[in-house]
């Protein structure tokens, strides 16, 4: 067992560095990466296509690092503005990696003074992982006294919008930095105080969010603003992560980190009405990994991530050195 898994990572080291998998033992036989870092504590996770690798945040350091085909990770944005980062999202195009930032108490980074009061979107170089601009959005909101953005999409324009799981707003910034409140409204939030946790841009021309406390899956369309609620067979409840494939289905990812009521599970939705309702194409509702928290779409597979935000998150914001990328089944896509 260990000499295969040896192989298979052998394999996808070969892929991401030369683009072809080794004959001897395909890609598709690497279902997990278990990685190791200090106290990393992953909450988000994108692919980078311009080095074949994931990318992942840290709720602990407030860094993005790459992930090696071991486990291993190399720091690639170290910014003392980031305090911890969240949502990680790559704009290959325009040579960028895009972080949600906030300080929820569990950073080296926190002091009394930032916590739940830091917010925003960090832009970085993606070669180099240099700081192009921070944006703060808590200035949009000055009345507010608790902020935690969380997640973030882009639009095929490089505009950016942004996720508050404490607001009833998301925000839209655009790829000079510009930053405004694209649509605020209370339906974003289940009345209790929990807004939009993770969201995505669809080809379809709007935007999708899930509530994680009453899990809604919003639809808000980027012509009109308007909002609807996506008729679901079953709700989303501790919703996190989104992320749409190529053809336009949707993963969805749910946890009971938000909400007690939430569970470990992965499904994938499908809509024939432009996401007025949607189905359940396939579901996994007993996750083999606990605490997912996100999922990006890869020319691999989907892989979903788990960063032992339990640990972090507990009564005692205890660290642990592990987190896991475990692909979906081919069912998901």
């Amino acid at each position: 067992m260990i000499a295969l898994r040896r192989a298979a990572l052998v394999a996808l080291a070969l892929l991401a560095l030369t683009g072809t998998p080794a004959v001897a033992t395909p890609v598709h036989h690497v279902t997990e990466i278990v990685g190791h870092a200090p106290s990393l504590h992953p909450e988000g996770v994108t692919w980078d296509p311009t080095r074949g690798a994931f990318l992942v945040g840290s709720a602990r350091h407030g860094t993005v690092s790459v992930v090696r085909p071991d486990g291993s990770t190399r720091v690639l944005v170290d910014d003392p503005g980031v305090i911890s980062s969240y949502g990680v999202h790559v704009d290959p195009v325009r040579g960028r990696v895009l972080v949600a930032y906030a300080d929820l108490g569990v950073s080296t980074r926190s002091t009394p003074e930032s916590t739940y009061k830091v917010g925003g979107l960090g832009v970085f170089d993606l070669a180099t992982g240099r700081r192009l601009f921070l944006v703060d959005l808590t200035r949009l909101e000055p009345t507010r006294t608790a902020f935690a953005v969380n997640d973030l999409t882009i639009g095929p324009d490089g505009t950016a919008y942004v996720a508050d799981v404490f607001g009833s707003a998301v925000y839209r910034v655009t790829p000079r930095g510009e930053a405004s409140v694209f649509v605020r409204d209370p339906r974003l939030t289940d009345g209790k105080g929990t807004g939009i946790n993770g969201i995505a841009y669809h080809p379809g021309g709007y935007l999708l969010g899930v509530n994680t406390g009453d899990g809604r899956l919003i639809r808000i369309s980027l012509r009109t603003k308007e909002i609807s609620a996506v008729e679901l067979p079953h709700p989303l409840v501790g919703g996190d992560g989104l992320a749409v494939h190529p053809d336009g289905t949707v993963v969805a990812v749910t946890n009971s980190l938000g909400s007690p009521q939430g569970t470990d599970a992965v499904r994938v939705l499908a809509s024939r009405d432009g996401w007025r309702s949607a189905r359940e194409q396939w579901t996994a509702p007993a996750w083999p990994v606990r605490g997912p928290s996100t999922v990006t779409v890869t020319p691999r597979g989907d892989y979903v991530l788990s960063g032992r935000l339990e640990v972090l998150f507990g009564p005692d914001h205890n660290t642990t050195d592990d987190f896991v990328l475990h692909r979906a089944p081919e069912e998901t896509r």
